[in-house]
């Protein structure tokens, strides 16, 4: 659609109209007038004009359009496209993965078919990255040693390609969550102070790193980052792997630690004991961090005043040859007027 943004400036259209009809008119200079019997034939020859120019009216038509294509262009014309939804601003989210060897264990269940816990957790996050509308989110993968994936962005869809890129051990074999909590502080701490939210998964206990978990939540609970702890694995009970083998999947899973540190920072615990129940997880974490609201909406506009003021000049230009090719011979008399050459009768 095309609109102009200034149009109270069309009201100097009929301008150059009011100008000749108030305005008193110039005086008309008398010049001495030659009469020559031959008149005709020089006009005819095109060496005088022959009366009042041929192309007079149609020199008024094209003043009178290129002083309309001025006011246009002044009244700046801008094609307005179709709305675009600008999301608005939401929360600053990290999202830590534990990577170590015990996320490879096959005691969750994913479509009826039995999956890793990696597996799971992949599927299930990717869901709740794509509904995130308006979050920057950021990716720590850890479990020897903590790596930030991913800084905190708003393209969706990068952090959801690396985390499915994502493999067992490709940060060590142990647990570091003390190290990946305090990466995540570091990473969110200049972004905004009330929106600061970190969403812990793992499946074991913290057995490495420099830094302790309780001592990381602590720092987390000063710079106001909100930690929600996932707990990852299949009910703690034996299960027969293999013949006369016994394990208990969930054994090294540190459910109080996770515990204390979702309280000292405001968060919550979740436990996930198959992909049904760790997207209803998500789905609780969607209501405690709700995500933004409504997008806004802009329509982006392109300017398009320099087509008639374009148009105007060329114009002006194409009338100002025209005028020079047809301008009519004049002689000038003494002191430099004009004479005016009359055919006899």
């Amino acid at each position: 659609m095309i609109t102009l943004q200034w149009p109270f400036v069309l009201a100097l259209l009929p301008l150059p109209f009011l100008v000749r009809l108030l305005l008193p008119r110039a005086p008309e200079r008398q010049a001495g007038a030659l009469r020559l019997p031959f008149f005709a034939d020089l006009a005819r020859a095109g060496l005088v004009a022959a009366g009042r120019p041929r192309f007079s009216r149609l020199r008024l038509a094209t003043l009178a359009f290129i002083w309309t294509l001025l006011v246009i262009a002044a009244a700046r014309p801008v094609y307005v496209g179709t709305p675009v939804a600008i999301p608005v601003e939401g929360r600053e989210m990290m999202l830590a993965v534990d990577l170590s060897a015990s996320m490879s264990s096959p005691d969750l269940v994913q479509s009826g078919v039995p999956a890793n816990r990696l597996q799971v957790v992949k599927r299930v996050a990717d869901d709740f990255i794509a509904r995130r509308t308006g979050d920057r989110i950021g990716l720590i993968l850890f479990s020897t040693r903590a790596y930030v994936q991913a800084p905190l962005t708003l393209d969706r869809n990068v952090v959801r390609q690396l985390l499915a890129e994502a493999s067992i051990g490709m940060t060590g074999r142990n647990t570091s969550i003390g190290d990946a909590i305090g990466l995540a502080v570091k990473t969110l701490r200049d972004r905004p102070a009330k929106d600061r939210v970190l969403i812990l998964l793992t499946d074991g206990a913290n057995t490495s790193g420099v830094l302790d978990p309780m001592e990381a939540a602590a720092i987390a609970a000063k710079e106001n980052v909100r930690i929600h702890t996932i707990g990852v694995g299949a009910d703690s009970n034996f299960t027969d792997i293999q013949p006369g083998m016994l394990m208990n999947p969930s054994g090294d899973l540190d459910e109080e630690a996770l515990k204390k540190i979702a309280g000292l920072t405001g968060g919550q615990y979740f436990r996930a004991r198959n992909d049904k129940g760790l997207a209803a997880i998500y789905a609780d974490i969607d209501r405690l961090e709700p995500v933004a609201g409504d997008p806004q909406y802009v329509r982006p506009t392109i300017a398009l005043f320099y087509w008639p003021l374009g148009a105007a000049l060329l114009l002006s230009f194409l009338l100002s040859a025209l005028l020079l090719l047809h301008l009519p011979l004049r002689r000038r008399a003494g002191g430099g007027e004009p004479a005016r050459l009359e055919g006899s009768a």
